[in-house]
């Protein structure tokens, strides 16, 4: 462990580096705590540059927490739409919900209050009660633990729970307490541009001289890969019912419950959102697709419907490679069974949609130019 006349260099030089070549990020130019909350959760499993814009247009819809707290979630999602992981969205309503409710619309600053919110656990309090309150909190995430892991040559898997609490205890030493939101910033940023996953940059490392890997050479070996879960693949059919409007049918979001444990996928690969008339298939697609449409949709069942083949689509969720076999449907009359609507295909936007639904409207798009 770094210790003494060594430590202070440490932060010395870390912190120095950090002031002066942090990105420009927008949730950077305050100490807003509403504002570091949302970043905070946006960011989770997400890139940097595909949140900027998320980020930007969201908190002009809801400026405040009061704001999001009010609004209705169908809005909340149609701005979080094509950002993914959309748990995160419901959380952040509810957490604001209850901030209002319980906290006079104010983020709370002690520690259990904060990890009571939804969608808040260790890392995200740690974050914005440093960041946001200067209270001397030390986070973990992986970009942080990476860089422990090389700092001190840890080996094996870094989320293995003893030796992640062992981290966390020596983020927890290191921590500069005199400026513990600029500190775990910059240990973020460190393992976010220069201390990457692959080919770190270590000759312009900022604290490159106390970190073992570097003396040992052996900088691509550590952290150690994690095995990965074998992926599981998904097949799905999809029905885009197009009227001489352009316009399509999007079912609602499935209901809580409609989901059938480790049989119906479809409600997940969703995010429980608008969608176009999709199952799961294990047989011939459209044979299957024809008849679930049949069922559900209150078509002629003597009717032969004119299934035209759109592009394939791939997708991914976590684990799960899902390929959708779509067909377009052209029809003078959209069929609208109970909470369907009729929207726009050219207009998915208008209402919250997963990226999956969103990928299978612009391969019927494709097709219509």
């Amino acid at each position: 462990m770094v210790a003494g006349s060594e430590l202070r260099a440490f932060r010395k030089g870390l912190l120095a580096w950090f002031r002066q070549f942090q990105r420009d990020l927008p949730w950077r130019r305050d100490k807003d705590a509403y504002r570091v909350w949302l970043s905070e959760i946006m960011l989770q499993q997400t890139r940097v540059a595909a949140v900027i814009p998320y980020y930007e247009r969201f908190l002009e819809r809801f400026p405040t927490v009061i704001a999001l707290a009010e609004a209705p979630t169908e809005e909340v999602l149609r701005f979080w739409s094509g950002l993914g992981y959309y748990s995160r969205a419901r959380n952040l309503q509810r957490a604001a919900q209850q901030i209002v409710a319980k906290h006079a619309g104010q983020f709370p600053v002690g520690e259990n209050d904060a990890l009571a919110l939804p969608g808040i656990g260790a890392y995200t309090s740690a974050a914005i009660l440093s960041i946001a309150f200067d209270q001397d909190r030390a986070v973990l995430d992986g970009n942080v633990a990476r860089v422990l892991a090389r700092l001190f040559a840890i080996r094996g898997d870094l989320r293995e729970p003893a030796r992640w609490q062992g981290l966390q205890r020596s983020a927890d030493e290191l921590l500069e307490r005199k400026a513990p939101g600029d500190w775990n910033q910059a240990m973020m940023e460190l393992g976010a541009i220069i201390c990457t996953p692959r080919a770190p940059q270590c000759l312009l490392c900022p604290v490159a001289k106390h970190c073992v890997v570097r003396k040992q050479g052996i900088q691509e070996e550590i952290p150690e890969k994690r095995k990965k879960r074998a992926p599981v693949i998904v097949t799905l059919a999809a029905a885009v019912f197009v009227n001489p409007q352009g316009h399509t049918l999007l079912l609602p979001p499935p209901r809580a419950g409609s989901e059938k444990t480790g049989a119906d996928l479809v409600p997940t690969l969703v995010s429980k959102m608008w969608h176009f008339p999709t199952i799961a298939v294990t047989g011939d697609p459209q044979a299957e697709l024809e008849r679930y449409l049949k069922r559900e949709c209150a078509l002629d069942k003597k009717r032969n419907l004119r299934l035209i083949a759109l592009a394939r689509v791939k997708h991914s969720v976590t684990y799960r490679q899902i390929s959708v076999f779509a067909f377009r449907i052209a029809m003078a009359k959209l069929p609208l069974p109970d909470g369907a609507k009729a929207v726009a295909l050219d207009d998915l936007a208008s209402v919250p949609i997963s990226n999956l639904t969103r990928k299978i409207g612009r391969a019927a798009m494709s097709s219509a130019s």
